[in-house]
């Protein structure tokens, strides 16, 4: 073998070599950029979770909590009832108590009372079952809370049922000219004949 061929022969394989090693290092990046996604997806997955585990906790009670407004409606009741009697004094005191610790209980749990009277209708936390004629004129604002509205964790869990101010408008009349050119005289317009 001569110098020339055994020169070409380790240049060829040198060649084969450096192929084969470029192949090696795509594959080992490739691998390592699959890892780097894997790993980044894992790692986004974990906080989904951790996300979605403490959203599971925080609103695991809405039912629950369901079943207690009603029994703090009876109370608020109860004890409004209580203090119209004279005689009842005692009960009254009775009922404050439980109905404070009703209360407490439920903001511990994330239970916040909506604040809706004197305030402007919001249809996103208040249903209007009436509406009421404004005293002071002012329109849309709640006038009378019916039944209280909750907030679970900022949440709405049940709306306030509200009655809800309206302004007056006073009836409408018009002034026409009769026909001979007497004095105006005012009357309703006939249907059909507005305008004309």
């Amino acid at each position: 073998m001569t110098a020339v061929a055994a020169s070409s022969e380790l240049e060829t394989r040198i060649g084969r070599l450096e192929a084969e090693l470029k192949e090696r290092v795509a594959e080992v990046e490739a691998l390592n950029d699959r890892l780097l996604r894997l790993h980044a997806e894992f790692e986004n997955y974990k906080k989904r979770m951790v996300r979605e585990r403490s959203e599971f906790v925080k609103f695991s009670n809405e039912a629950l909590i369901l079943e207690f407004l009603p029994v703090l409606d009876s109370l608020e009741r109860a004890l409004a009832t209580a203090r119209s009697a004279a005689e009842a004094r005692a009960v009254a005191e009775g009922l404050e108590i439980i109905l404070r610790l009703f209360q407490t209980t439920l903001e511990k749990v994330g239970v916040k009372v909506i604040e809706a009277l004197d305030r402007e209708f919001d249809p996103n936390l208040h249903q209007a079952v009436a509406q009421v004629e404004s005293p002071d004129g002012r329109d849309n604002v709640v006038m009378e809370e019916v039944r209280k509205g909750y907030l679970l964790e900022g949440r709405l869990l049940r709306p306030s049922m509200v009655k809800v101010s309206k302004t007056t408008v006073p009836s409408s009349k018009f002034q026409v000219l009769s026909s001979d050119g007497e004095e105006p005289g005012t009357r309703n317009p006939e249907p059909g004949t507005f305008g004309q």
